[in-house]
């Protein structure tokens, strides 16, 4: 072929392909001018039947130019609001929004097809609330059998593209507390997302990441890039993450896994991983304050990190799933600001393992630990398993020099000197309970230490430590530790403490302290919140004696002298709400007795003044059987014994339409707990004491703390002007209930004053509501009481009798029943003189022996019974004047609002409630 036809076919070639350009953009120019108000029916149709929350744009346009090749729509200035119950919130605002359109079904179909979404420097608001309702649920679905019928009707979204360009997205799940934020989000999407099943191909990547939880930052202003492809089952709620490669900044990390969402919970399998990774480039994923001290270090070595979590969460039946981490370390290297001597040799095998999210079943197993600094080293492994009875498996060996050790690390806010020389291995169990102890070898030697904080501008110096633990038995009874010396200076006061302790079943104790501690200060240095007050502790004691001679009383076996003086400390116990402060305390210690006076201390309202002695306070300090024994003269201006009592708070439930919804939570109290190990005896004297509604004056007696059990022998005290003797005892059983008993004695108290200044009185005398007048009381009762310290009247059982003397009984409704019964007003308001009714109560029934009086020329007879929450059975005789000779015979029942009168003899005995612990 010649070059001539050549040339001609190229010509016509070039013509047809020009041609066929130009009617292919002119038909992309017309399409859309053709089709745009179609186009623009359809979506805002759809619009208005599909989405629930608000939508508006300021402009649209439709064409082939925006996202090459496909057909747009393009909402500019988009802001579209949330689901209830955020509808007046964005959930996005875009500066464009594009749909893509399925221009087969624009020309041929009777439905326009939406396959294809484009969001471009949009903001992404997705909120959860606490009860799990999301703002993202503004899409309302067809309903089945509106399908058909919609296809012909309007526009259908069945997306396969979804891509998102340079915007940011907000996510804050309350329910969950998760919150993260991505700056800089760009994300591209691919798949059928109108099937059932799909896999969903997705390429992400973020300029800016931050990941926080309860708060807590975990990950801040970290850089991802992702290429990820997802299973997901529609009908199941299922997830499958299938391939899923992740770049953390510079960390390359594999995730898979899956998540089923299931009846009550979830379930999860998640695998995340990454193998033979550079360790800066792992240090590089790390919450943000370790980037500044990543910025000066040089970091080198390998490293394997996986986490894994597996299981279901169920957290009505509390179940959750398992937690597994593994970190591997090989050949690290860490040099912080070029220090001379930096960490070389670093290696660690650590795996941690958190069966169902159980602390108490913790496992840590560190099969290596080591590092060296030139020819400085640490070398160690360690195994624990639990953490109420641990089994422990551990060996070490060090000799470092500490601050090199701290300058090559770059510990932050923190300076340590001195050299660590020790080596040792512990293996068993620690159980005290069952006085089980691991069989240990160890020795730590720790010379010119020095430690200083950015919390306290002094140190800590002179630290020197030698010791020693052996056991060669595994039992408490083998356990022997030295400590020659311990000692250490701060702020100028040096403080030396020297021991040997042997056989803890059978504690055989030598000890020296001396010295002067400020507690407070030295707290500080290693945090920044103090305690409360200012605490000092001065000591110069030297113990020796055996813990068996001091429980037996042989005490010129015994070497204990010294003083200890106490000032400003705050002392919490796991038996008191409140921490208890002694002011000032002097102890001078001769054997087994400390001794003190002008003991000044405060707990909470209440002050106490006591002089007196403790013995056994070794025994008792050292071990969790020893009792505690002493005697003690108590002053105190004010007593406020409530505050002894525990506080608990309880969630409740409200439970509405089978939908059970967290309700307010509510503090429950607990009963005061008295220590079993404490053997004390108080004479105490309180100008005032506060407790449960009963403000008790010029308090006087002797108590008895033995057993867990309060005693009080000839108490009184002075309750609204009346002088009160008791005997009582006081006992609590379980944090939640306690027993009491006592046998009480008061002499004319005014009815009245008793009924609207004592809670109890009006509970079960509330028919003395209207009462005026004095009366004596001799009354034995026990029972037990709630954790409200208040009693449980089913449980109540006792015996007494109650003295009338001149007591006007005006308003009182049985009485006016009765004279209406009667037809006699004379008996509404009766006056009654010199009357001693004897009464019992159990099983919530209070049962009234006979009993006369007279007034107005009437002389009534009455017993019966009343239930302490006020229903009657009380029958009456009224005998009528002169003599009484005849009588009107009458039962009174109903309740003391509303008694009831009726002539007769008949009566029904009232229900007996008895008590549930019988």
């Amino acid at each position: 072929m010649d070059a001539t036809k050549v040339k001609s076919i190229l010509v016509k070639t070039a013509k047809y392909i020009g041609i066929s350009l130009a009617v292919v953009l002119a038909l992309m120019f017309v399409t859309p001018l053709i089709f745009s108000d179609k186009i623009k029916d359809e979506i805002k149709k759809t619009a208005n039947e599909r989405l629930a929350g608000e939508m508006n744009y300021s402009d649209v346009n439709v064409s082939f130019f925006k996202h090459f090749p496909s057909l747009t729509l393009t909402l500019n200035d988009f802001k579209l609001n949330g689901s209830a119950p955020f509808q007046k919130e964005h959930l996005i605002n875009s500066k464009e929004v594009s749909f893509g359109i399925n221009v087969y079904s624009l020309v041929f179909g009777k439905s326009i097809k939406i396959d294809e979404i484009y969001l471009s420097n949009a903001a992404i608001n997705i909120k959860v609330n606490k009860e799990g309702l999301a703002n993202y649920n503004v899409y309302i679905a067809e309903k089945d059998e509106e399908v058909n019928k919609e296809d012909e009707e309007s526009a259908a979204i069945k997306l396969d593209h979804i891509e998102i360009i340079n915007s940011q997205m907000t996510y804050d799940d309350q329910s969950t507390q998760v919150h993260f934020d991505a700056f800089g989000f760009n994300y591209l999407g691919k798949g059928d997302l109108s099937e059932d099943i799909f896999d969903l191909y997705s390429k992400a990547k973020i300029d800016k990441l931050n990941v926080l939880y309860a708060n807590e930052q975990y990950l801040m202003n970290k850089k991802v890039d992702a290429d990820l492809i997802t299973k997901i089952n529609v009908n199941s709620l299922s997830f499958v993450f299938e391939q899923n490669d992740l770049m953390i900044n510079q960390l390359p990390v594999d995730f898979k896994g899956k998540f089923d969402f299931i009846k009550d919970g979830y379930n999860m399998d998640f695998i995340l991983k990454t193998t033979n990774s550079n360790l800066k480039d792992l240090f590089t994923a790390f919450p943000p304050k370790y980037i500044t001290w990543l910025s000066k270090t040089e970091l080198n070595g390998k490293t394997d990190f996986l986490l894994t979590l597996k299981g279901k969460y169920i957290e009505s039946k509390a179940i959750a799933p398992d937690l597994n981490l593994d970190l591997k370390i090989r050949d690290g290297f860490v040099n912080y600001n070029k220090s001379a001597f930096p960490v070389s040799n670093l290696n660690l095998d650590l795996s941690t393992s958190l069966p169902s999210l159980k602390p108490e079943l913790l496992i840590v197993n560190a099969k290596n630990l080591a590092l060296n600094i030139n020819q400085d080293y640490i070398k160690s492994k360690f195994l624990v398993k639990g953490m109420e009875t641990p089994e422990i498996d551990a060996t070490f060996n060090s000799k470092i020099d500490l601050e090199k050790l701290n300058k090559a690390l770059g510990i932050p806010d923190l300076e340590l000197k001195g050299v660590l020389v020790g080596n040792g291995n512990a293996k068993g169990k620690y159980d005290t309970k069952n006085k089980i102890f691991p069989i240990t070898d160890a020795n730590i030697n720790l010379k010119s230490g020095y430690i200083k904080t950015q919390y306290y501008p002094n140190p800590i110096t002179n630290i020197n430590i030698l010791t020693t633990i052996k056991n060669q038995k595994g039992t408490f009874n083998d356990l022997k530790i030295t400590l020659k010396p311990a000692e250490f200076t701060f702020e100028g006061k040096p403080v030396f403490v020297e021991a040997n302790l042997e056989n803890f079943d059978d504690l055989n104790y030598d000890v020296k302290a001396k010295g002067t501690l400020d507690i407070s200060k030295i707290y500080k240095v290693f945090s920044q919140k103090g305690l409360d007050v200012d605490g000092s502790i001065k000591a110069d004691l030297a113990l020796k004696g055996k813990q068996s001679d001091a429980e037996k009383g042989n005490y010129s076996k015994l070497n204990n002298k010294g003083t200890l003086e106490l000032r400003n400390i705050l002392i919490a116990s796991e038996y008191l709400p409140k921490k208890f402060l002694i002011k000032e305390g002097i102890f001078k210690i001769n054997q087994d007795k400390m001794t003190f006076n002008n003991f000044l201390a405060a707990y909470g309202q209440s002050d106490f003044r006591m002089n007196g002695y403790l013995q056994n306070v070794i025994n008792f300090a050292t071990t969790n059987t020893g009792v505690l024994r002493g005697s003690f003269k108590l002053n105190s201006t004010y007593i406020n014994a409530d505050e002894f009592m525990s506080e608990t708070e309880v969630a409740s439930t409200n439970t509405t339409n089978s939908e059970t919804k967290p309700a307010a939570t509510k503090v429950e109290t607990g009963v005061i707990i008295i220590p079993s190990n404490l053997d004390l005896k108080f004479q105490a004297n309180a100008n005032k004491i506060n407790f449960n509604e009963l403000a008790l004056k010029d308090a006087k007696g002797n108590m008895i703390v033995k057993k867990g059990i309060l005693t009080m022998q000839n108490t009184g005290f002075n309750l609204i002007g009346c002088t009160v003797n008791m005997n009582a005892k006081y006992q609590a059983s379980t944090p939640k209930k306690a027993n009491f008993e006592y046998d009480i004695k008061a002499s004319d108290f005014d009815i009245k004053k008793a009924y609207n200044e004592i809670k109890m009185f009006r509970e079960m005398a509330s028919a003395a509501e209207k009462a005026s007048g004095t009366v004596s009381l001799e009354y034995k009762l026990k029972g037990r009481l709630n954790a409200n310290m208040e009693p449980v009247y089913p449980s109540l059982v006792g015996n007494g009798v109650v003295s009338v003397k001149d007591i006007k009984l005006h308003g009182m409704k049985m009485f006016s029943a009765v004279a209406k019964k009667t037809n006699n007003d004379g008996i509404k308001n009766p006056e009654l003189s010199k009357v001693e009714v004897k009464s019992s109560i159990k099983n919530n029934i209070i049962t009234l022996e006979r009993f006369k009086f007279k007034f107005a020329g009437f002389r009534p007879r009455i017993e019966g019974t009343t239930s302490l929450d006020g229903k009657l059975n009380i029958k009456m005789r009224l005998g009528l004047p002169p003599l009484g000779i005849l009588g009107i015979p009458m039962v009174i029942t109903g309740n003391k609002d509303n008694p009831k009168v009726k002539i007769g003899r008949k009566s029904d005995d009232l229900e007996e409630t008895k008590d549930s612990e019988e």
